[in-house]
């Protein structure tokens, strides 16, 4: 009962630009929600910084938690197609929270089989977190070797 599981997969997008033009938003949400195959959740800004043109509860983001079968199902796409389509791809970085969580960002959407480039109105980073019960960095990281996660080897950090 000791074994790590994977409990959950959060992917978001933060849109910067939507304080300009709202529509960002709907169109990242859109995007989002293709890759995911669920509803997205529209995030709103906790409170206001004027130094960003910011207000409370402006829509500044989307995002969406898998579990479950989708959970897995966007994992294997990540792995097996999204990873291999970026451009001098080397591995990824130990980027654990220190609890065996990972966390791992990818600067545009496009690298997904499920958005064609025609549809793009502009290009979109993302943020994906894999939360596991593993205890330590190291018990976090064999979990995701085991699911096939192409970490860089400790000599070429």
């Amino acid at each position: 009962m000791q074994v790590p599981v994977i409990t959950k997969v959060v992917v978001s997008m933060g849109v910067g630009k939507a304080v300009d033009n709202k529509s960002h938003v709907e169109s990242a949400a859109k995007d989002l929600t293709r890759i995911v195959g669920q509803k997205v959740k529209i995030t709103k800004a906790r409170k206001s910084i004027a130094n960003f043109r910011l207000r409370e509860d402006l829509p500044i983001g989307c995002m969406a938690t898998l579990r479950g079968d989708r959970m897995y199902e966007f994992m294997d796409r990540l792995i097996s197609v999204v990873l291999p389509r970026i451009r001098d791809f080397r591995g990824l970085k130990d980027n654990f929270d220190g609890q065996g969580n990972f966390s791992l960002g990818l600067t545009e959407q496009s690298l997904f089989p499920e958005i064609s480039l025609d549809q793009v109105e502009f290009q979109q980073g993302m943020n994906i977190t894999v939360v596991t019960t593993a205890r330590t960095d190291e018990e976090g990281r064999a979990l995701l070797e085991g699911f096939g996660f192409p970490f860089r080897k400790r000599g070429n950090e």
